[in-house]
């Protein structure tokens, strides 16, 4: 009998060391689970605390400990200990060991980031974290001490690359993403857990606006609206129980820049799914995410070959125009425009996008007023000449208003409405989409695009050709030929020239857009250019634009004889395609020709030298320093063109025929 309580009790101490060790495995802990931080007297502002939790060795194995991969497990809290409402939170971690987040728990990753998220190549400096659904912290004072309304917690997994223990890998630095607060240098406040306090700096505290800490009214004391270069709203307009009819709005504020057919996506995170729409599609209806899921087995009754869609990442298109009128999906003032929105500056009318869909929730959300917008929001256009766009997490802002839609003098306000701001951004490494060419009346010779000015391909077959070398000169009707015809024309003007040949020959610039300055007359009272635009891509460019910055000769610009010019600021000319003529068409094949011949619109710009006294335009003065095409910032010759000891050559002919097809169209246009 001794002896069967003794097996039992050594059964019973194995297992509970199994456990033990199990129990340093990392695995995701809900956020909310997590315990609180002892209160700190020290801290009147906003606390922040990071708390290691463990880590476990994985495979693969590898012979230098110090990049050995564990998996791990933190926790983070952000704690209102102030007298002010913190709104719209987010908090930055730097962390330091080449972390890998695969999971993250009561907070989304501010820049919409996709996991895995590689903090060390995707973040850079730091990770920001906006919270989510709790995107404000309320005051002690407000809520008697509230800790599920005062503080924040954020659960962390992912992978790391250190040595092995004792020694716990911390992030190097903790502080908020908002420029209003201080962050002080983290102390370790035990093993493993790193904590600052954060306090408004003095010009914050000085430029503050009165707010009430006792507020816990959420209709008030928003934050201003942001401003960005793309800027989404998201209004609720009727709310119940289990659904929302939401309003969406894209807004264009960049001065340059363009979508066209842009493709809008977000990520759902409460379950929520999309049940119709008007003045927009998804890209795919599919309701087997919900048939099959949870919102099949709570909405039995639903018949979902009516409902839209049911991805948790669903990817939005706009109407074509054919659809504005029907009344089924159709009918929204903005809408219906292929996904075309242009800068303010080419067109007002024509910068805005919008459209409204019927959300149905899920639990715990069965309230009218549980209301939470999607997050992540991504924006892209279909062109490859369209900037890439970061956005930012929704921030809950005032309610929009609206003109009454019976016309009388008053406004309806929406029920809820959150913003968010997306910037233009260049990743690193980037290329330019199009680029620039330079020639002159007083040179034979056509300076063409740099060596792959938009990135060479890193699977090119065929010969070899160099990254590196400067781009070979050309003569004028080269321009007209795609790359891969122009060898030969390249090496004849060499030998004619007695030009050095580069072996191995230049890559192509693989730009899909060129755009030729050339200098046409130079005279006492004034000078004329010719711009040329090729489109050497696969797709027609509709309602295309340009700018050019001159940095010398701006003053002195009159107009351009074929485009819709308008001088825009210090320095900047502006143009457009007439109206009939705003299509730059694609590359095609034209009779007799054995390659694609590009697409191309031009026209002559005149300039006064009366208000720009001294300028040369010879040396450089008449040539543009930046150019932008549909927004896209071209790349730009490393030279200019420069006189022959005054030896002048005439416009080749294959140009001099552009030219008068170019003014013949114009003066039919204008018949």
């Amino acid at each position: 009998m001794a002896g069967c309580i003794v097996v039992v009790f050594g059964v019973l101490v194995l297992v509970a060391g199994m456990a033990a060790a199990q129990g340093q495995v990392p695995s995701p802990t809900p956020a909310a689970a997590a315990a609180a931080p002892a209160p700190t007297p020290d801290c009147n502002g906003i606390l922040l605390t990071y708390n290691f939790e463990g880590r476990a060795k994985i495979r693969p194995y590898v012979a230098d400990r110090n990049k050995q991969p564990y998996s791990f497990r933190a926790n983070a809290t952000v704690l209102n200990s102030g007298t002010r409402p913190l709104k719209s939170w987010a908090m930055l971690v730097t962390f330091g060991y080449g972390e890998i987040l695969v999971g993250v728990d009561g907070a989304v990753l501010t820049g919409g980031g996709e996991m895995p998220y590689n903090t060390t190549q995707d973040a850079g400096n730091a990770t920001s974290f906006s919270g989510y659904p709790q995107t404000d912290l309320l005051t002690p004072i407000a809520t008697a001490g509230d800790i599920s309304q005062i503080q924040a917690s954020v659960g962390i997994v992912g992978t790391l690359f250190a040595g092995p223990g004792p020694f716990v890998p911390l992030p190097t630095a903790l502080s908020l993403d908002d420029p209003a607060y201080r962050c002080p240098q983290e102390t370790n406040v035990s093993s493993g857990v790193l904590s600052t306090c954060c306090v408004l700096t003095p010009e914050a505290e000085a430029n503050a606006t009165v707010i009430n800490a006792n507020a816990t009214d959420p209709t008030k004391n928003f934050l201003p609206r942001g401003t960005g270069d793309l800027v989404i709203t998201y209004d609720v307009l009727q709310a119940y129980p289990s659904s929302y009819l939401a309003l969406v709005t894209l807004d264009n504020n960049a001065k340059l820049g363009r979508l066209d057919n842009w493709r809008l996506s977000w990520e759902w995170r409460r379950g929520e799914f999309i049940y119709s729409m008007k003045g927009a599609y998804p890209s795919e209806k599919d309701t087997t995410g919900c048939i099959y899921g949870a919102a099949g087995q709570y909405y039995q009754s639903l018949d979902f070959s009516q409902v839209l869609n049911c991805d948790k990442k669903p990817v939005i298109l706009d109407l074509p125009l054919s659809r504005y009128n029907d009344t089924q999906i159709g009918k929204i003032d903005h809408c219906c425009r292929n996904g075309t929105i242009l800068p303010k500056s080419m067109d007002e009318t024509q910068s805005k996008s919008a459209f409204q869909m019927q959300v149905f929730k899920m639990p715990p959300d069965l309230n009218r007023t549980k209301l939470f917008p999607p997050a992540n929001f991504k924006i892209a256009g279909a062109s490859s000449l369209n900037p890439d766009y970061t956005c930012g997490q929704p921030v809950p802002v005032s309610p929009t208003e609206f003109p009454d839609p019976s016309g009388l003098d008053s406004t309806t306000l929406a029920i809820a409405t959150w913003q968010v701001v997306c910037n233009i951004t260049t990743s690193k490494g980037a290329k330019p989409k199009c680029c620039v060419t330079f020639s002159a009346y007083y040179n034979d010779s056509v300076i063409p695009c740099n060596t792959c000015a938009c990135g060479c391909p890193s699977n090119q077959r065929g010969p070899t050709c160099s990254t590196t070398a400067q781009s070979m000169l050309l003569p004028p009707e080269a321009l007209l030929v795609p790359f891969n015809n122009r060898t030969q024309k390249a090496l004849a003007w060499a030998e004619l020239k007695h030009y050095n040949v580069p072996k191995p020959m230049p890559c192509g610039d693989y730009c899909g857009v060129s755009i030729n300055w050339h200098i046409s007359t130079d005279y006492n009272k004034g000078w004329s250019a010719r711009m040329t635009l090729f489109n050497w891509d696969n797709v027609d460019l509709a309602n295309w634009f340009a700018a050019i910055v001159m940095d010398k000769a701006y003053d002195g610009f009159e107009k351009a004889y074929s485009f819709n010019s308008t001088s825009v600021g210090k320095n900047t000319i502006f143009m457009q395609g007439l109206e009939g003529l705003n299509y730059l068409v694609k590359q095609t094949n034209m009779s007799g020709s054995d390659y694609l011949v590009p697409g191309k619109q031009q026209s002559v710009l005149s300039f006064t030298k009366k208000l720009t006294p001294g300028i040369n335009v010879v040396a450089g003065d008449g040539f543009p320093s930046k150019v932008f095409f549909n927004g896209d910032e071209c790349a730009m010759p490393q030279r200019i063109p420069m006189s022959n000891s005054g030896f002048r050559t005439h416009l080749s002919s294959v140009l001099s025929l552009v030219l008068v097809l170019a003014a013949s169209a114009f003066v039919l246009l204008q018949q």
